[in-house]
């Protein structure tokens, strides 16, 4: 089965792409594209499917850069292929050639591109990390590579959608203490609990930040199986592991 890659016209000349699960080697609750090296999977079946998804982005598979992902607001900015991976959740770069990744299986992954400024960020925003402003992060980091902020276009590719995010009061509670206004991301649920809308407060940030245009490709991760690795659905399934879908982004 082939790869398939989810793009956007926002992101116009830059290649990217949202890599769903389909075209991988892996199998078993990881079937198809699981690119997480640190899922209980096969190593061997991780790196093929690595390393089709930097053929895709026509790199050399060291080119393809990742980052230990702690859900943080910290961003690293790359200058050169390395095999280490620091701790941040979010990459920038301006540098030809290399094709900076973010793993994820309900967060958001964002692609971030000022094409005429030759500067592009990749971005692992989960509640924490975007409540603590990772993307507003990704944004001031990009500019010190020399981007303007409203000329870079960011997108937020499939992510857990807000019927299928359901939340307890607690959680509700943490962002109210920060910004009254995020209660438009709340709908009300079963049993006093909510229905938060990740995406949704992704793109308010990235709006409210100043950057020139933002989307969100409106694919839910836990709604179809059949195409994206989801932790919530396979922890409801009593699943003992799940997969991590990929997006790439290069100059």
């Amino acid at each position: 089965m082939t790869l398939e890659i989810l793009t956007s016209d926002l992101l116009g000349p830059t290649r990217h792409g949202f890599f769903t699960r389909r075209g991988g080697a892996s199998s078993g609750v990881f079937q198809g594209l699981n690119c997480g090296l640190g899922s209980s999977d096969q190593r061997e079946a991780v790196q093929i499917n690595r390393a089709r998804v930097a053929a895709a982005m026509e790199v050399p598979p060291e080119n393809l850069c990742a980052v230990n992902q702690v859900h943080s607001a910290d961003v690293h900015v790359v200058t050169e292929a390395s095999d280490t991976r620091p701790r941040a959740d979010a990459m920038v770069t301006n540098v030809p050639g290399l094709a900076l990744s973010i793993l994820t299986a309900d967060c958001q992954p964002v692609l971030f591109a000022d094409p005429e400024a030759g500067v592009i960020g990749a971005a692992h925003a989960g509640w924490r990390g975007t409540l603590d402003g990772v993307l507003e992060a990704t944004l001031d980091a990009m500019e010190t590579l020399g981007a303007q902020r409203e000329k870079t276009a960011a997108v937020i590719g499939p992510s857990i959608s807000q019927r299928a995010y359901e939340v307890g009061p607690e959680f509700f509670d943490d962002f109210m203490m920060q910004d009254a206004r995020f209660a438009r991301f709340f709908a009300n649920g079963r049993e006093g609990r909510y229905q938060f809308d990740l995406p949704g407060l992704g793109l308010y940030k990235l709006r409210e930040a100043g950057v020139g245009a933002a989307e969100w490709t409106r694919h839910c991760t836990y709604a179809d199986p059949a195409r994206f690795y989801s932790f919530r659905r396979a922890t409801h399934a009593k699943e003992a592991d799940y997969g991590r879908l990929i997006a790439c982004i290069r100059l």
